[in-house]
C-alpha cells in the first residue's frame, strides 16, 4: 500500500487523526504559509495537489479554501483558479491603527509600572533577537518580537490587550514577515527594540511612547519598500497617519 506524505511526514503516522483534525491542520498550515510569505501573493493553489499532499479528498480542501477566502487570504478567479490574495493595504493601516492606539497607551503605563523582573525579561528577548540577527534567523526573531510586545502589554497591567491586537493584525504580519527578508531591516528593527526597552528602563514614559509610535509606523515604510519591487503583492490604498500637533 502506498504511503501518502502529509506535510513531510508519512500519512500513516496519524492513524487516529479524524477528517476534522486534518482539516484544522490543513487550515493552520496554509494560513501560516501565507502569513509568513512561504506562499507569496499571487501563487496559485490547486485543490487536487493539496488533497494529494494531505491524503484527503477534495471536499475538506475546498472547505479550507472557502475559510481562507473569507479571511481574505485566498482569491478565487472563476474558470481560472485559486490564488494567494494580495496584501490589503487598507487592512494593514487599520491593524496598525489598532496597535498604535493600544500599545502607545500601554507603553506609558509599562514605563511607570515595570518592575526589575519585567525589565530583565524584556532584555532577555533582546538577547534572543541579537542572536537571531547574527544567525539571520528571521523566524526566531519574529517569534521573539511577538513575545517582547506581549511582555510589554503584560507589564502595563493589561495582558489581555495583546489578544485583541493579535486577532487584528494578520494582514499587517504579512508585511512584517516580508520586511525581515532584507537583512538591514532586521538590524533596524532590533535597534528600535533596544531603544524602546532603554526608554522603559529609564522610566521615560513620553520617550517610550514616541519610540513605540515610530517603531509601529515602520510597517508603512516596509510596505512601500516591498511594493517597489513587487507591486503585485498589494492591493488597495491607505491614508497616511496624521502627525500629532506638539
Amino acid at each position: 500500500m502506498a504511503v501518502v506524505r502529509y506535510a513531510g511526514v508519512a500519512r500513516d503516522a496519524f492513524p487516529a487523526e479524524t477528517a476534522r483534525a486534518i482539516g484544522a491542520r490543513l487550515y493552520q498550515d496554509l494560513h501560516d504559509d501565507i502569513i509568513t510569505g512561504r506562499r507569496r501573493p499571487g501563487e496559485d493553489l490547486s485543490e487536487t495537489r493539496i488533497a494529494e499532499q494531505y491524503g484527503v479528498s477534495r471536499t475538506p480542501v475546498r472547505e479550507v479554501f472557502h475559510r481562507l477566502v473569507e479571511d481574505g487570504f485566498l482569491r478565487v478567479v472563476p474558470q481560472v483558479g485559486t490564488f494567494v490574495a494580495p496584501i490589503n493595504l487598507a487592512a494593514v493601516a487599520d491593524s496598525q491603527f489598532i496597535r498604535e492606539a493600544l500599545e502607545c497607551r500601554a507603553i506609558r503605563l509599562t514605563a511607570a509600572k515595570a518592575g526589575t523582573s519585567d525589565i530583565r525579561g524584556l532584555r532577555q528577548e533582546l538577547k534572543i533577537q541579537e542572536r537571531a540577527v547574527m544567525a539571520g534567523d528571521r523566524a526566531r526573531f519574529f517569534a521573539s518580537d511577538e513575545k517582547m510586545h506581549q511582555k510589554l502589554l503584560a507589564a502595563s497591567g493589561h495582558p489581555q490587550v495583546w489578544d485583541t491586537i493579535a486577532a487584528a493584525k494578520a494582514q499587517l504580519d504579512r508585511v512584517r514577515y516580508l520586511s525581515l527578508e532584507a537583512g538591514d531591516w532586521l538590524d533596524m528593527i532590533f535597534e528600535q527594540h533596544r531603544a524602546l526597552i532603554e526608554r522603559i528602563a529609564e522610566r521615560d514614559a513620553a520617550g517610550a511612547e514616541r519610540a513605540m509610535q515610530a517603531h509601529l509606523r515602520t510597517v508603512f515604510a516596509a510596505a512601500d519598500r516591498i511594493a517597489a519591487e513587487h507591486a503585485d503583492f498589494f492591493e488597495g490604498a491607505r491614508s497616511k497617519p496624521r502627525r500629532r500637533r506638539p
